[in-house]
């Protein structure tokens, strides 16, 4: 099995494919990177810039150079020996176009469809008038509107109808065609005589249609032949159509009379007959979040859920995935949302058994554990203090829990008040962020996700029905009260396992402390149907039903769990990020944004409990998903440790810009919280150094989209769904004056003075959690681009192109200048460290390094470290061990009070006479593997040994030193 040493993260697309990144394998390799790792690369919607939207498993997508340059691109990886991780879909698919052959088979089939099981699809939903059918919210308006505005267009084409809705085409049954073939047949049999050719041929087609099994037939041998002879149907509708000129004009003429007239309403009877024929139910698209009856990946309509659990989908979604990993083409695996699976453990053990189980056995961690022949990780997203389930068949996660620790490291928790103060003085507010997040999953329960907990609140009405101890608890109590414990849920969900009809401990507390909680909040609820709904999601009620209903109740269970995720993740990650703005580095997927600042102890706990748990985790500060770049959250960390300074500003700005507000509704725009939000984006954006014109229209313009996106996911005064236009021109407006080109600006003059502090700062924040992601336990990640500054906001601003050609360029000065003058170079980094070269110098010389020593840091012990005295806070430090081979970290923090202004924090005029005692047995020799120098540990006390600091950060502000002479690299 290959483990990575660090990996590199592609956003494949159209613009950027195989070609465009096997042109970067050698620079890779240079940088230090093992594993090119890719965004998905199945055939995705068209036009697709992230490939999350896959619509056939079984074909690399095109758009990005097809399988010939996908083969391409692995070999010459291979050759360089790089292995290439793929992210993988299993959760749902795009459905947004006829380019996915299984859901248009579904739309045209209904339940009958060969693969109407492959989608989580609710045949039989509360609303009587959609069963067996599949509500599609498209329309722009209501559908009566659409229709009779023309805007629905029947067509043929090649021996079968279509319904048009502008470019999005969608079947027509084929055994509905016999109200169109049909409606003209009398005056075609008058025109050519009942017994020519093309009018029996015509009554031949009609009594074959009239023969074909209707959308609810399950007899598998009749909906064989039923397929065979539709498309038996529809090559002789071809020849035909083609062959007579009056079933062409008769066709012809009944789709102009089925597209009726506007202005004329009736003339659309005939359309809308046809529509009602269909297995589909077209609906406005606001009507999504309340009726809608198929899974979605959390609200997205254009984005259905897979039933990944049985085995035929497992097989046709993954064939294409393990031949590429048995060729040796993938030498590993990122699985995207597993929280939507049914069953994520079953899953996983699938996932490695059918690619290795000829050699499975053997591979696992020991004492029961699963086998762990492929290297896996899983996007997982973990609350505080949640585990990774330990029967998960993976490596680890994707690395947000690292970026939440890390990032914390650099925030000081000593400033929590002061900045619970400054917050609420500002927006005139006190923000409880618990109770936002409740009132919010609430909020997403009742709009956007409605229809997943209608369609629960139903499923466990019926269950309760069955059961004489239960069946008295009505359908809106128990609406009410499944609202009111997902709400409560402190994490994103629970993993009960289906097959042994069992719940862990660790999800029993989770659950028990959900119910608690609500009955808490309503205490005026019986207490009863609270008590129904924990035994429930426990199973501890399971015999208390009778044996053909227990598996109703599993599959309640299995059900709501893969909801309370996208509950969670719409509420938390997607508007309360958006709003709870005290600081918003925090505001991270996988933070806890009341959680202000993490203690040392608690980093070097958390990293000894990866190394003994998770050892091959992956460690992220930046994805494609996350809210912040690594280096735009380093930045506005700085703000905890200034929290006056912080406050004068706040106070100076608001007044220069008040006058640059729009009233809208009584009320000036922006309000209080989405300026305090402002502020802190340009904290984290604003380059360091001056901005030309054109830069500075640049940034203008990813400020004002980011704040339009900011404000619309916050759902406060707008959103996307009901988008409140004047405030949205409101907060563009002051975006805009704001951002002046004007040299005279007091307040473009005075934040510049401003960010120069905090971007010096912020600089040093970056390079400490780089090298801290590289020499901890873990698989270190790293996003495109972000080897120099990258100071990006959320998507789609941090999925910009790239400069390669730059950071080519960088790296190859950076490889010629350390063998001839490395101590220049260093002073010439620091010197000019607003160009990212001191970042991507860091990550070059410590993963080679890595490389060179793999089964140190993979296998080595974690050893933390504290500095001792005055600079205790100020230093995490923490050795890697292997026999007697030593490595040590350190990397300086919380240094926006300590630095003198002027030079870089080198030396004695900043770290003075303080000292990192070694552990019992350490060398007394070490040498740096970013300076080249040489260290020798000096005695503290009672013989104990330490490392000067001055001598440490002589000449670069963090430090990795290697024990030993023989350690002396060139």
């Amino acid at each position: 099995m290959r483990i990575p040493n660090a990996t590199y993260r592609f956003q494949f697309h159209k613009d950027f494919g195989f070609a465009e990144a096997a042109g970067l394998i050698e620079y890779l390799r240079d940088l230090g990177i093992s594993d090119a790792y890719a965004s998905p690369i199945f055939k995705a919607r068209a036009g697709s810039m992230h490939g999350y939207d896959v619509v056939d498993h079984s074909q690399i997508d095109p758009a990005l150079g097809g399988e010939e340059a996908f083969d391409a691109f692995a070999a010459a990886l291979k050759s360089s020996g790089l292995g290439l991780i793929l992210d993988i879909v299993p959760n749902h698919m795009g459905i947004g176009e006829t380019s996915n052959v299984w859901w248009t088979d579904v739309l045209e089939n209904g339940p009958s469809s060969s693969y109407a099981a492959y989608f989580d699809i609710d045949w039989q939903p509360a609303n009587p008038q959609l069963e067996n059918k599949v509500l599609l919210p498209i329309l722009e308006d209501q559908y009566g509107i659409v229709l009779e505005d023309g805007k629905l267009r029947l067509a043929y084409e090649s021996g079968a109808f279509f319904i048009y809705h502008y470019d999005t085409s969608l079947p027509v049954a084929s055994r509905t065609y016999s109200a169109i073939l049909a409606h003209q047949i009398d005056g075609l049999i008058a025109t050519l005589g009942k017994d020519a050719a093309a009018a029996t041929e015509l009554q031949s087609i009609l009594t074959a249609i009239g023969h074909l099994p209707p959308c609810t037939e399950a007899d598998s041998e009749k909906l064989e032949e039923g397929r065979r002879e539709k498309e038996v149907i529809k090559r002789r509708i071809v020849a035909l159509y083609q062959d007579s000129a009056e079933v062409r004009n008769a066709i012809d003429s009944t789709v102009r009379q089925f597209n009726g007239n506007v202005g004329e309403p009736q003339s659309f009877d005939l359309l809308d007959r046809l529509m009602d024929a269909q297995a589909y139910r077209l609906a406005f698209w606001r009507v999504a979040g309340d009726e809608v009856n198929y899974r979605r990946f959390f609200d997205i309509n254009e984005l259905a859920a897979i039933r990944t659990e049985t085995p035929e989908v497992f097989q046709a979604t993954h064939q294409l995935i393990l031949r590429l990993v048995s060729e040796g083409k993938a030498t590993g695996l990122r699985v995207d949302h597993p929280d939507g699976l049914r069953d994520p453990t079953a899953y996983f053990n699938q996932l490695q058994q059918t690619q290795l189980g000829q050699d499975a056995g053997g591979n696992g961690v020991g004492n029961g554990s699963p086998a762990r022949p492929l290297y896996i990780v899983a996007e997982k997203i973990l609350s505080e203090g949640e585990p990774l389930p330990e029967d998960w068949a993976v490596h680890g996660t994707t690395g947000y829990d690292f970026l939440a620790q890390v990032n914390g490291l650099l925030v000081r928790g000593a400033s929590r008040r002061a900045f619970d103060k400054i917050y609420s003085d500002f927006i005139g507010v006190k923000s409880d962020y618990r109770e936002m997040v409740n009132s919010r999953k609430k909020m997403i329960m009742l709009v956007s996700l409605a229809s997943e907990i209608n369609s629960l609140s139903h499923q466990l009405d019926r269950i309760s029905e069955r059961n004489r101890h239960y069946r008295d608890f009505t359908l809106n109590g128990l609406t009410f009260a499944i609202r009111e414990v997902i709400a409560c849920l402190s994490v994103y969900r629970t993993y009960a396992d289906a097959h042994a009809g069992t719940v862990s401990e660790t999800d029993r507390k989770y659950i028990a402390s959900a119910v608690e909680e609500a009955k808490r909040r309503n205490p005026r609820t019986a207490r009863a149907i609270f008590e129904f709904v924990k035994d429930t999601l426990q199973l501890n009620n399971l015999g208390r039903f009778r044996e053909p209903d227990r598996q109703h109740v599993i599959d309640f269970v299995m059900h709501l769990q893969q909801v309370t995720g996208p509950v969670m993740a719409k509420a938390v990650e997607d508007t309360s990020f958006y709003i709870y703005n005290r600081l918003v580095s925090l505001n991270e997927v996988g933070g806890e944004p009341q959680r202000f600042g993490l203690s040392l102890e608690n980093f070097h706990r958390q990293n000894g409990a990866r190394r003994k748990n998770w050892p091959h985790s992956m460690l992220a500060s930046s994805t494609h998903d996350t809210k912040r770049s690594e280096d735009t959250r380093a930045r506005i960390d700085v703000l905890s440790e200034i929290a006056a300074d912080w406050r004068a500003a706040l106070m100076r700005w608001t007044k220069l810009n008040s006058a640059k507000k729009t009233p809208v509704n009584g009320a000036p725009g922006p309000d209080r919280n989405d300026e305090y939000l402002f502020y802190q984006t340009l904290v984290g954006t604003w380059p360091a150094g001056s901005l030309n014109r054109e830069e500075l229209a640049e940034l203008r313009q990813r400020i004002a989209a980011y704040m339009q996106k900011a404000i619309k996911e916050a759902k406060v005064h707008t959103s996307w769904v009901n988008p409140n236009d004047a405030y949205v021109r409101a907060v563009e407006s002051f975006v805009a004056q704001a951002l002046s080109a004007e040299s005279g600006d007091e307040f473009m003059n005075d934040f510049s003075q401003f960010h120069s502090r905090i971007a010096y700062v912020g600089m040093l924040n970056s390079l400490a959690q780089t090298l801290l992601k590289m020499t901890a336990p873990g698989v270190p990640d790293f996003y495109q681009g972000t080897e120099l500054w990258d100071l990006s906001l959320v998507d789609p601003d941090n999925r910009r192109p790239v400069d390669y050609a730059k950071r080519k360029e960088f790296l190859d000065e950076l490889k010629l200048r350390e063998q001839t003058d490395r101590a220049g170079l260093l002073r010439d980094l620091l010197s000019h460290w607003q160009d990212g070269g001191v970042k991507q110098y860091l990550i070059y010389r410590t993963l080679n390094f890595r490389r060179e020593h793999a089964e140190l840091f993979q296998r080595g012990s974690y050893v933390p470290l504290f500095a001792a005295g005055k600079f205790r806070e100020n230093i995490c430090a923490f050795a890697r061990r292997l026999d007697n081979r030593w490595v040590i970290a350190m990397a300086p923090r919380l240094l926006a009070r300590i630095l003198p202004p002027g030079p870089p924090p080198l030396g004695a005029p900043v770290w003075e006479d303080g000292v990192l005692p070694l552990p019992h047995g350490a060398a007394d020799s070490w040498h740096s593997i970013l300076t080249g120098e040489n260290v020798t540990a000096c005695t503290i006390k009672d013989k104990q040994k330490g490392l000067p600091l001055q001598q440490i950060f002589r000449s670069f502000p963090v430090a990795l030193v290697q024990s030993g002479e023989s350690a002396i690299t060139k």
